[in-house]
């Protein structure tokens, strides 16, 4: 979509310099996670699941599709995919979704792609941004192509004396980011350091539906596609003891301060023994 300028504002910092900023609060509420895909699906494929869980408990969710992916042999315009994303994305619960303007199959990390992402970035404030974390070798390489562009615009988003690259938009560091694969390939990195499985048992039919929202490019020959998401699913959930779920990796290790509620998160007494803690502390 064509970036439009929001309001700037001036103001004067401590020596007296008018500089241009912008009020990002006022025109863009915080997306607390970002999800980044090369193509509108690739995000409800590997972690639809979670957006929706993660909605569901309140939090605000947002997907950037990097390309609208078109052209497709299927897809008659990139409108029709447009609107297929929109209600994929409905049916996660997930409040904004942004499609860039950059060019499906010729993706490619450049500076242009780093900074138009960060922009947004920088827009939204996300605490946590999830995107590709590895080659998609036999598919797309825009996937690999949306790995390097995510890695750099997060890095990007936190940059200072870059203003009028970044339009005035203020600086943001983002706290946290984490890897996902497409859920139908090989599983190869389970017990890699920093891997984790987030439980999606109740949400797994709402990430087949969004999934199934795209159907100029699942069509009734390709139904095969939601067993092998829906088992990779359940075979992950199962690693973990869950009913479904989905792998993710972070760029540095997860801690805990109470290891009995990170080994049993189910279990009432150690989590209602750690909110009471909490409570205590705030």
């Amino acid at each position: 979509m064509a970036y439009s300028h929001p309001e700037i504002n001036l103001w004067a910092n401590l020596s007296g310099e008018n500089l241009l900023t912008v009020d990002v609060e006022k025109e863009y509420p915080q997306i607390e996670i970002l999800a980044v895909g090369a193509h509108p699906d690739d995000v409800e494929i590997a972690c639809g699941g979670t957006l929706a869980k993660l909605a569901d408990l309140g939090h605000s969710v947002g997907i950037i599709d990097l390309t609208d992916g078109e052209p497709t042999p299927r897809s008659p315009d990139p409108e029709t995919r447009l609107a297929e994303a929109a209600e994929a994305a409905k049916v996660l619960g997930v409040q904004k979704r942004i499609t860039l303007d950059l060019p499906n199959r010729k993706l490619f990390d450049s500076f242009e792609a780093r900074v138009t992402l960060a922009k947004e970035f920088r827009k939204y404030r996300p605490k946590v941004v999830i995107g590709f974390g590895d080659r998609t070798p036999m598919a797309s390489p825009d996937h690999w192509q949306a790995m390097q562009i995510t890695d750099a615009a997060v890095f990007y988003s936190r940059l200072t004396k870059w203003d009028e690259t970044f339009d005035h938009l203020p600086v943001h560091t983002i706290g946290r980011q984490l890897y996902y694969k497409i859920a139908f390939e090989p599983i190869h990195k389970l017990d890699a350091p920093g891997s984790f499985v987030h439980d999606i048992t109740d949400c797994l039919e709402r990430k087949l539906e969004s999934i199934r929202c795209y159907q100029t490019q699942f069509p009734e020959e390709k139904a095969y596609v939601f067993e092998r998401v829906k088992g990779a699913a359940i075979y992950l959930g199962a690693t973990a003891g869950y009913g479904a779920g989905e792998l993710f990796y972070t760029t540095r290790a997860v801690g805990t301060p109470d290891m009995m509620q990170l080994l049993y998160p189910d279990d009432r007494v150690y989590t209602e023994r750690y909110l009471r803690k909490i409570s205590r502390v705030e």
